[in-house]
């Protein structure tokens, strides 16, 4: 496979160390954005820390309902959406992602057959649109902000601070309209959207970045059956040789082959026979022509059920299903077998092998060229499922190395990794994904007339991302461009047209008219610049009219000075003398003098020549591009996106104000029912309250606690802070001496203690560390006689004192009079032991053995002195440092050298 260059993206194992900027900023995340449930991961650098670690939700799940709920003027998602179901169906907004930038008719179809009871609308894009309990519509798109507001939450959580970068995964089906609705859904909620990632490509990621696939390469197909579709994708794993550092490196890397999918069989198709089935079960047992399909309350209910039962037949033969009070207080009891199940589901076992027949015929490749079948998503658990793709490829066992759940989110968190400028990154492994749809390029125009060498396939299936490309045309009027998916391959789930985008360029008829008058060396042509980013969305950015055009042009001859020409004199009478002939040296003279004999005019002794030369010059003019795309896969306008964002900031707000609330109502029913519990069940509190106190106390609890289950239900948050406040006046004092009654005898007691153990650090200095100075050891001495006397008389004061009354002293004050002692201790024990001097001898006092040598020194310096020669100098230097100095004149000569 070729080597991938600037297009290959890199991507690691995450070293904790390795952070190329602060760590508050070195966080990303990664949402895997499915049909019925939601993965976050996090990668945060941090000490002490797993660098990728799969977000936990609030009843520590790792997966969650990819809900939204708008009830009684209150957001809600994920649990605290599925936990309003069953009671207010019409309010719980599922399946969003897959009504992304889908018609009205197609979404109102959609939600009748999977009996979602929503309250539909069309907007003005054609697009569907919910309305809320208040009565304001939401589009699409905001509602999958929510959800993806909430999954940004439990990204924030579980790294303790705000994350705004982020990689979403999107399956392989999604189209244009689908990616960037689900990208300006982000944006809404406030994520930078690094890139959209296949889904594929995730799960690829995750399965090669601990592999060696240097010494073989290997065919891999992830098959993926989730909540809502199914896909099989072939990916080519191997290794490349680069160069790093100087040397020969190999590099792993996988390119996505092909992928096939199944846009509506997954496991919510399953549940639904199964709903279908009981619910015929039920109308019987009724009888009278009832149909409970037309109640939205008792088909969440039995939906929510089925899920439960599919989920036990998938480790069991036959599950039971119990619904109570399922419709008119009629309560719903039955059982299925697992044989049962698998006749409901005849004909999707066969569907759901489409996908990798599929991906195997257009790649020209066996079953036995497949080195692994990688199995992901939930409703591959169904045994039925796994048994008939044992059958089909051959196998006894099927390749489950990755969590079906957490596979794409993790691989998905690498992506994101890469993808940050805050985390820095080793192991590389190679990603070449590619574009899941073919897409054509559509000219149409006044007096165009089609070019058939024009390649009208814009970008290739499969094609590599990102990549930029253009083409050119030649046309001299303005003109329109479309885009389209090719018409050979399937559109995606609910777009009715194969046309995606359309733009208008304008400017090239006023870019003719300007130039048409000159002379023209070539056809005007505009350039139309397109990309297809790493996110799978192609798109116009900009075009451009070239325009080459042929003019005489007048340019600089030649350039005399007089200078100049004394120069080319004096050159040519040069070569004159070298080569002279008689006629040669007439010439000569003659120039001479013509020269000679002309006045010169030193005002101008620079004269410039001119001369008509024919020159090709090249205009690039910058053309408007307008887009022109309607329809309900346009996004939202900026009006539209504007009132949006406002809408849900307000929720925002509203929803931590309801925060507050709920935690200030915990905080006020966990204090009451803890201050109940002292006063009926401790003993202590007898000793430190009065019988008064706790009667007071006692009754203004329960006027609380009365108001809180009555008139408090919609209280405002400073209503509850306010009671809250109110209670703590009364019971803070009592807790406070109910506290102080084991903590102050304690407090002195480690007080005695360390006073004693001082007296036996002060005798060790005077032993060991007489350096000291006495004046700083007199008075940590002298301090801690005054903290032994402070003590014993508040601990007499505090004899006399009654337990019910305010404390004489507290626990608080001995600890700090004993920490401020500990403070001065440890200063003085930071005082270093002093260097001792070190005295010179005089050089009187040294051995004769130097006197000799520094004689012979000298005498040595003396014969230097006569000679002068360098080499004998040298000598003297060298005796001189092998030497001690005795006399008064070698030092500063020393100095001088």
């Amino acid at each position: 496979m070729a080597q991938p260059r600037t297009w290959g993206i890199l991507l690691a194992v995450l070293v904790a160390a390795a952070v190329a900027v602060p760590l508050a900023t070195a966080a990303v995340a990664s949402i895997d954005l499915g049909s019925e449930w939601l993965k976050v991961a996090a990668v945060h650098l941090a000490p002490g820390r797993v660098p990728i670690a799969v977000a936990i939700n609030e009843m520590s799940k790792r997966k969650s309902p990819a809900l939204a709920a708008l009830a009684d003027g209150n957001r809600l998602a994920g649990e605290e959406a599925a936990g309003i179901t069953a009671r207010h169906p019409s309010k719980v907004f599922a399946r969003a992602r897959d009504l992304l930038a889908k018609p009205f008719p197609y979404v109102q179809s959609f939600a009748e057959s999977h009996f979602l009871p929503y309250d539909l609308v069309p907007d003005a894009r054609g697009a569907a649109a919910v309305r809320g309990d208040d009565g304001q519509v939401y589009s699409v798109e905001e509602i999958v902000a929510m959800v993806l507001h909430y999954a940004a939450g439990l990204a924030d959580a579980q790294v303790g601070a705000p994350v705004r970068d982020a990689v979403v995964a999107v399956p392989p089906y999604f189209g244009q309209a689908e990616r960037r609705a689900l990208t300006q859904a982000a944006q809404l909620a406030g994520i930078n959207v690094l890139a959209l990632i296949n889904e594929h490509a995730g799960a690829a990621l995750q399965y090669g970045i601990d592999k060696d696939f240097s010494n073989a390469s290997r065919h891999v197909i992830f098959y993926d059956m989730g909540a809502g579709s199914t896909y099989a994708a072939l990916v080519y794993y191997s290794a490349y040789n680069a160069k790093e550092y100087g040397k020969t490196v190999s590099v792993n890397q996988f390119q996505v082959k092909d992928v096939r999918w199944n846009s509506k069989l997954g496991g919510v198709e399953m549940e639904m026979r199964l709903v279908n089935y009981f619910t015929n079960q039920f109308n019987k047992q009724l009888g009278n022509g009832v149909d409970i399909r037309q109640s939205p309350k008792a088909m969440a209910k039995m939906k929510k059920q089925v899920k439960r039962t599919k989920e036990i037949l998938s480790a069991n033969t036959a599950a039971p299903i119990s619904v109570e009070s399922l419709y008119n207080d009629v309560d719903f009891r039955s059982t299925i077998t697992r044989e049962k199940f698998e006749e409901l589901c005849e004909d999707l076992w066969e569907q759901a092998l489409t996908p990798v027949k599929e991906v195997l015929a257009h790649s020209d490749m066996k079953i036995d060229d497949i080195y692994a079948v990688e199995l992901i998503g939930g409703a591959t658990r169904v045994p039925k499922l796994q048994a008939k793709l044992q059958e089909f490829l051959g196998r006894r066992e099927l390749d489950k190395h990755l969590d079906a759940d957490e596979a794409i989110v993790l691989g998905a968190s690498l992506h994101a990794a890469n993808l940050s400028d805050g985390i820095k990154l080793n192991r590389k492994l190679g990603m070449i994904d590619g574009s899941t749809y073919a897409f054509m390029l559509e000219i149409d125009g006044p007096d165009y007339v089609k070019d058939e060498s024009i390649d009208q396939i814009l970008v290739p299936r499969m094609k590599k991302m990102p990549i930029k490309m253009f083409r050119s045309i030649r046309h001299t009027k303005d003109f329109d461009v479309s885009l389209n998916y090719d018409k050979a391959y399937e559109l995606p789930p609910g777009i009715p047209s194969h046309k995606f985008a359309e733009y208008s360029v304008s400017g090239l008829t006023d870019a003719t008219e300007k130039y048409s008058s000159r002379n023209l060396s070539a056809p005007i042509k505009a350039n139309i610049h397109f990309s297809l980013s790493r996110s799978g969305i192609v798109s116009l950015d900009r075009a451009e009219a070239v325009i080459e055009i042929t003019e005489w042009v007048e340019v600089p001859k030649k350039i005399l000075t007089l200078e100049s020409n004394n120069t080319n004199q004096n050159s040519t009478s040069e070569a004159g003398a070298a080569t002279s002939t008689p006629d040669s040296k007439d010439n000569l003279n003659s120039d001479s003098d013509a020269n000679s004999s002309a006045p010169i005019d030193e005002s101008n002794a620079q004269e410039t020549i001119t001369e008509k030369v024919l020159k090709k010059r090249t205009f690039r003019v910058p053309l408007k591009v307008v887009d022109k795309t309607t329809g309900a896969g346009t996004i939202l306008s900026k009006e539209l996106y504007s009132e949006a964002k406002n809408r849900l900031e307000a929720l925002d707000k509203k929803d931590a104000e309801r925060r507050k609330t709920a935690e200030l109502k915990n905080n006020l029913e966990s204090y009451i029912y803890s201050m109940k519990e002292k006063l009926e069940e401790s003993t202590d509190i007898l000793t430190v309250s009065t019988e008064q106190e706790r009667e007071s106390f006692a009754e203004k609890l329960n006027e609380v606690q009365d108001w809180l289950y009555m008139d408090g239900e919609d209280a405002q948050a400073n209503e509850f802070k306010e009671r809250l406040d109110q209670l703590k006046a009364i019971g803070d004092p009592i807790l406070f001496r109910l506290s102080e009654l084991k903590a102050r005898p304690a407090a002195c007691e480690n007080a005695r203690v360390y006073l004693s153990e001082l007296q036996k650090i002060v005798k060790n200095w005077e032993t060991n560390k007489p350096w000291l100075p006495k004046k700083r050891v007199d008075e940590v001495v002298s301090e801690a006689e005054k903290v032994k006397s402070w003590l014993e008389e508040k601990e007499t004061l505090q004899k006399s004192t009654p337990a019910h009354s305010q404390p004489a002293f507290t626990s608080e004050e001995v600890v700090d009079k004993i920490l401020d002692l500990q403070d001065k201790v440890a200063s003085i024990n930071r005082i270093p032991k002093p260097k001792p001097k070190i005295e010179k001898k005089p050089a009187k006092e040294e051995e004769p053995a130097n006197k000799e040598k520094t004689a012979s020194s000298e005498s040595a310096s003396s014969e230097t002195e006569s000679t002068g020669t360098s080499q004998e100098s040298k000598a003297t230097e060298g005796d001189q440092s092998a030497s001690p100095v005795t006399s008064d004149s070698e030092p500063q000569s020393h100095d001088e050298l």
